[in-house]
Formats: C-alpha cells, structure tokens, sequence
C-alpha cells in the first residue's frame, strides 16, 4: 500500500488545485492572493473592466510577478548570461573578431608621474 501526500489549495470553500509538494501548494496559494488583491485594485479604479477581463488580468499579472517589477522598475532585470553559458544553450560557438597587430598603430606606454618624478631623481643622485 502507498501512502501520498497530497496539498490542496482551497479558496472560499472550493477546491483550486492539487499539488504534491506543500512549496508548489505555497506558491500558487501566493500567487491567487495577489490576483485578489489586484481585482480589488481594478474594482476600485476608474478603469472599467467586466468581470472576466479584470479576474484574467490580475490573474496574468499575478502569475508573471517578477516582469511586472521590472516593468515598474521596482526590480533589476536579471543579467545576460555570459558568452559561455551562451555558447552552451545555442550549441554554437561564438567568433571573435580580433584585429592582427599589424594593422594597429603602435602607441607608446605613457608613464606615470611618480615613475617620471622617480626617474628625474635617480639622474640627479
């Protein structure tokens, strides 16, 4: 005989969903919550909405939590992944462009002042 442990989210009285796992069951359990609290927003702005188009908007909005704070600019967007990490997802390498030495102008190293103030009092001891 198996034994599973199942979590259910329940909202006033009714079964929402099943998960197996209580993180999962946490998370969609947030996630209604804050689709309740922007339906209320929406009720109670000027915007008028039916029904349907308000519990669908805040529902969306809900579920793509983290793009609506970077749209608000309450949150960085998350870094480009580096050239490797790149290179691994599209199974491609990535080319460099480099430039051969010889068709750079050589540049003479400038030196620091301390190096020339250094210089200048090593000549004159």
């Amino acid at each position: 005989m198996a034994v599973e442990s199942r979590f259910v989210v329940i909202r006033n009285g009714v079964e929402a969903k099943t998960f197996m796992d209580k993180k999962s069951a946490d998370e969609y359990d947030k996630m209604l919550d804050m689709a309740d609290n922007l339906s209320l927003m929406f009720s109670q702005s000027s915007v008028e909405l039916s029904d349907n188009a308000n519990e669908e908007l805040s529902i969306f909005l809900a579920q793509h939590r983290e793009e609506v704070l970077v749209a608000l600019l309450a949150k960085k967007p998350a870094k480009i992944a580096n050239k490797k990490s790149v290179e691994k997802a599209t199974d491609a390498p990535i080319v460099e462009i480099v430039e051969s030495e010889e068709k750079k102008p050589a540049v003479k190293a400038k030196k620091s002042k301390a190096k020339v103030a250094a210089a200048k009092l090593s000549e004159a001891s």
